[in-house]
């Protein structure tokens, strides 16, 4: 035990002499809770629409008046034919144009049923469908006061009346769902790039030669190498959820020590990963490939931004080996809904047998290339 404290001590000294790493440590959870936090959202604030009025109406001015008082659009053009609806939806001047046909008054007095066409720029499909849902509600609505001023809706039987409630989030707050998950990248890269570079450089500079030859054993190597980081991640961690309570009042239902100890699981998984992935390294640039390609597969399927359930089964049945998908769902239960341990117990026990395989792998992985 004497030895490995010596070499944890000797770990911390090599960490704070390197001005990169410090750094790193210091401004990369500033930075990216402050910048991804707010930044990363599939909210949408402001819809670029185009609108081509060829009624000139009453009713087709109340409708437009309708979509200008709403938050969500801003007219930025008024076309007049079919060329330029397509080239503003080219240009990405509009998101969305809507086309009001000649006759749309008539069509409303007459009783017969007036039809509008909404043309989508849906390379970004996400955004095309929550615009159109927008102006789709904003229609329906002016719709349903037509039908009561015309007393059409007068004798129509009483309808359902739904009243809607959201737990855990309920000014459906996108950073509130982002928070945590950022907090997961955070301790991903602080474990997964900084303690594999650590090692990776002591390879070429020379100095693992040394270490290899003195008296320790494989293990006691592995373990020095990673408590600095584990520690430096658990602090890390703090800082971001410290950061988060006061730049965006992320709200915390839950249990704080329960949060750090599914951490901690976490940490040991990604640090033995790293270390395993070092091991195949010579270079610091091998092992940023490595670690690079590793990171963007495990961010980009833990659920960040959709749920895992809407995946292929395939990808699910690979993000069984994914830890960063453990601790994603951990995180936001814990954080947004108060989840206790006997909720979690089932991504904390894929979790920690994640840990022991990798940690393993590196030991294992160390000793054939000693």
């Amino acid at each position: 035990m004497r030895k490995v404290l010596f070499l944890i001590q000797k770990e911390f000294r090599q960490i704070l002499r390197n001005k990169f790493l410090v750094r790193a440590i210091l401004l990369v959870p500033v930075i990216q809770m402050l910048v991804l936090v707010p930044a990363v959202t599939f909210e949408i604030k402001s819809v670029d629409l185009g609108v081509r009025d060829n009624d000139h109406s009453p009713e087709s001015r109340e409708l437009i008046s309708r979509l200008t008082g709403s938050s969500f659009f801003r007219i930025t053009a008024t076309p007049l034919n079919d060329d330029q609806d397509e080239s503003l939806l080219l240009s990405g001047k509009s998101d969305l144009v809507m086309i009001i046909p000649d006759g749309f008054a008539k069509a409303i007095k007459g009783r017969e049923t007036p039809k509008i066409e909404v043309l989508a720029d849906a390379v970004n499909a996400t955004s095309a469908e929550m615009g159109w849902v927008y102006l789709y509600n904003i229609i329906m609505d002016y719709n349903r006061d037509i039908l009561v001023e015309s007393g059409n809706g007068q004798s129509s039987p009483q309808g359902i009346t739904i009243t809607n409630r959201f737990w855990y989030n309920q000014d459906l707050n996108y950073k509130f769902y982002m928070l945590p998950g950022i907090l997961v990248i955070l301790i991903t890269a602080i474990g997964i790039m900084l303690a594999g570079l650590n090692l990776v450089k002591e390879k070429e500079s020379g100095t693992i030669e040394q270490i290899n030859v003195t008296p320790i054993k494989k293990w006691q190597l592995i373990i020095s190498k990673v408590i600095p980081f584990f520690i430096i991640g658990l602090i890390d961690l703090a800082f971001g959820l410290l950061i988060g309570k006061l730049a965006f009042n992320i709200p915390f239902a839950g249990s704080i020590l329960l949060l750090f100890a599914c951490s901690a699981v976490f940490l040991v998984a990604v640090l033995g990963l790293a270390l395993f992935f070092s091991t195949f390294a010579s270079t610091q640039q091998q092992y940023m490939f490595i670690a690079f390609f590793f990171i963007l597969i495990f961010v980009l399927m833990s659920g960040i931004f959709t749920p895992t359930e809407s995946m292929p089964l395939w990808a699910q049945k690979v993000d069984i080996a994914n830890p960063v998908c453990y601790l994603m769902r951990i995180n936001r239960m814990i954080m947004l809904k108060g989840s206790t341990f006997s909720d979690i117990s089932g991504d904390l026990a894929g979790l920690s047998i994640l840990s022991l395989l990798f940690i393993t792998f590196a030991v294992r992985s160390y000793r054939k290339r000693s």
